[in-house]
């Protein structure tokens, strides 16, 4: 009896256990930033979770587009391009810059978007700001990957903490 009953307190333990880690979700988007000084302009791709990209564009500005279908309305492009240059921010050298939206693609369960400013010399200093998604998921992360004038680093992004400053003085 003893046996069985320390069976079932584990059992019970087990399945608490995992059921908390499958309802666990992570909120996550990752924008890579490149200078490709030869064509004098910093190429960005934002990688976001369709699902998540949806529901903020539900949220926002139309309930009844649907991403990643075969028919998509073609609003989606300005409802995301609108979005990224609400939350998106790029100072090169101390000056706001914009960036033109290119398009996207998906892949599996991603948009990828592609993103670029242009005309630029040389950068000394970058700054780069993203709130992409902080507004609809308080734990949203935003990994940044840059690769500048030759030098790869990495920054995790979260709401308190929503800005990257690179010096290449």
């Amino acid at each position: 009896m003893k046996k069985l009953k320390y069976s079932v307190v584990i059992i019970i333990a087990f399945l608490l256990f995992t059921s908390g880690l499958v309802n666990h979700e992570y909120y996550v988007s990752v924008t890579k930033i490149e200078y490709v000084k030869k064509e004098k302009s910093l190429q960005i791709i934002s990688q976001i979770f369709i699902d998540d990209f949806e529901k903020l564009i539900h949220e926002r500005y139309d309930e009844s587009v649907t991403l990643a279908v075969k028919n998509e309305s073609k609003k989606i492009d300005g409802y995301m391009e609108k979005y990224l240059k609400y939350k998106l921010d790029f100072k090169v050298n101390t000056q706001d810059l914009d960036f033109n939206f290119l398009g996207k693609e998906y892949k599996e369960d991603i948009v990828y978007c592609y993103l670029e400013i242009e005309n630029i010399e040389a950068i000394k200093t970058l700054e780069i700001k993203n709130e992409v998604l902080f507004d609809i998921y308080p734990k949203q992360q935003n990994i940044l990957r840059t690769k500048i004038n030759g030098k790869d680093k990495s920054f995790i992004l979260i709401p308190q903490n929503n800005k990257a400053v690179l010096n290449f003085d």
